[in-house]
């Protein structure tokens, strides 16, 4: 009974700090405020990190990989195995980060619209004219310095292997010839596995990152390839089963 309550407040409280997170961006746009890295900063001190807080503790493998080139687009592609990734990307790795989402979840009140201004990029995968051109607008913001995340699975795994990988995100790092960080997440499925709400508390979880991996080097043709490489970083940097 006692966990159960624990694990209420927990979720109330990463509600709490999502919404309240939410709405002093929306304000700092409606006041003409809108600061980029002022925006990152928040997600990641008060998010993030709150978010984290006396929930799990975590190691980063080899940050040296994740250091980025002027001038270059950058794309973080990792395995997708709980909601804690989100906040775990964005305090444990450097830049001004922001993950690509499905557009369903414009819909979200009030988390919705926080998102489509403080930069979140939407991406509908139903209608392939919009997502052509929410591809655009992904390569426009990394063009202008954004680092963007990309969970290639499209969705949490479910089966503790790794899921198909999706071809987007690829098309959107071959046409920036963005370098492509491969990271590998270890443990999150068990502070929160997908499809419930039931928290672990005590888990220590590590973030690998793997060497950079530039797109440059490929072209439109090499699509596939360049997915099967990316992929079998990321199986090893997450420590799955071949």
């Amino acid at each position: 009974m006692i966990s159960f309550f624990r694990d209420i407040w927990i979720a109330l409280r990463n509600i709490y700090y999502v919404l309240a997170f939410s709405l002093i961006t929306i304000y700092h746009v409606y006041r003409g405020q809108y600061n980029r890295a002022v925006t990152t900063k928040g997600a990641r001190d008060y998010y993030a990190a709150k978010t984290l807080k006396s929930v799990l503790t975590y190691d980063v493998i080899h940050p040296e990989n994740a250091v980025y080139r002027k001038g270059r687009c950058h794309i973080l592609m990792s395995n997708h195995r709980s909601h804690y990734d989100i906040p775990l990307i964005m305090h444990a790795l450097p830049g001004d980060i922001r993950f690509m989402a499905k557009r369903e979840l414009l819909r979200v009140p009030i988390w919705g619209r926080a998102s489509w201004v403080g930069e979140i990029v939407f991406v509908d995968r139903k209608n392939h004219e919009q997502a052509l051109k929410d591809m655009g607008f992904a390569q426009k913001k990394m063009e202008d310095g954004l680092i963007l995340w990309i969970a290639p699975e499209g969705t949490r795994s479910r089966t503790g292997k790794l899921n198909p990988f999706k071809k987007g995100g690829f098309m959107v790092a071959l046409q920036t010839k963005a370098i492509i960080i491969p990271i590998g997440i270890r443990g999150t499925e068990k502070v929160l596995p997908a499809d419930t709400w039931r928290t672990k508390l005590g888990e220590h979880v590590e973030v690998h990152i793997g060497k950079p991996i530039d797109t440059a080097a490929y072209s439109i043709e090499d699509r596939d390839a360049l997915m099967e490489k990316v992929k079998e970083e990321i199986r090893v940097l997450g420590n799955y089963e071949a």
